[in-house]
């Protein structure tokens, strides 16, 4: 009963471990070809198509709606 065990639990440890090598490969090879990369914006790309090896400074310019100097007698 031990030897039947023990060639049944090699035989399907050998079967997983195959079965994990081509899943691992199969899902690697998804990511690497069909998935799609994010793009960049057209600010890192020259007139040509190619990335700019230069470094991009951007700036965020934030709208303050709120004006804590007005008051609400004021508006009356």
């Amino acid at each position: 009963m031990l030897a039947i065990s023990l060639v049944f639990g090699s035989f399907l440890t050998i079967m997983f471990f195959i079965l994990g090598i081509l899943g691992g490969w199969a899902a690697r090879e998804y990511m690497l070809n069909y998935q799609e990369r994010p793009k960049m914006h057209p600010e890192f790309y020259d007139n040509h198509g190619n990335v700019i090896p230069d470094e991009v400074i951007a700036f965020r310019f934030e709208n303050d709606y709120e004006h804590e100097d007005t008051d609400d007698e004021d508006t009356y």
